[in-house]
């Protein structure tokens, strides 16, 4: 459905057949986000070569289980995180915030929607990111233009928005 920074035309002329069109397949979060844990540590690569060439950075959830985002109740509750800053390089930002967003991923609510939580499919963010490949059961492939800088990404018409706090 989707090779390099280029849709199939066949199998996606549109959005909602794109969908319908279009098998999930979970991502390879160590060779393509440069993503690695160790007991409680998790390692993010903000450059990561693959076979298709640069993947930069990589937006990560928490799961509760393998069908739903981790959720937080902070009213009268602590939150603690540790950021090992020597580890972030010079001129590159690092973050953590909340998002507000469907703990199911929104498998509930939009019926075309094969993937959710599980397949890391979600992608909720205040500056509504317009670089995914697959947003609320349906393919981004109105208006979409491949990056010239980026053989892996491009921007479609339609951004995934929510609220979030930053934190860090």
């Amino acid at each position: 459905c989707y090779t390099s920074n280029t849709w199939d035309a066949t199998l996606c002329p549109e959005d909602e057949t794109c969908a319908v069109n279009c098998a999930v397949d979970r991502a390879d979060y160590s060779s393509t986000y440069g993503v690695t844990t160790s007991g409680s540590e998790l390692r993010i690569n903000y450059v990561t070569l693959t076979s298709n060439g640069e993947n930069v950075g990589a937006r990560l959830y928490l799961l509760e289980d393998e069908s739903t985002y981790q959720t937080f109740d902070l009213l009268e509750n602590e939150f603690t995180f540790d950021v090992h800053v020597a580890n972030v390089p010079c001129g590159l930002n690092g973050a953590l915030y909340f998002s507000q967003m469907p703990d199911d991923d929104g498998l509930s609510e939009f019926t075309n929607k094969k993937a959710g939580a599980k397949y890391g499919a979600g992608c909720y963010d205040s500056q509504c990111p317009r670089d995914l490949k697959f947003i609320d059961g349906q393919g981004n492939v109105s208006g979409w233009v491949p990056s010239t800088v980026d053989s892996n990404t491009g921007i479609g018409n339609h951004g995934s928005c929510c609220p979030e706090m930053d934190i860090w």
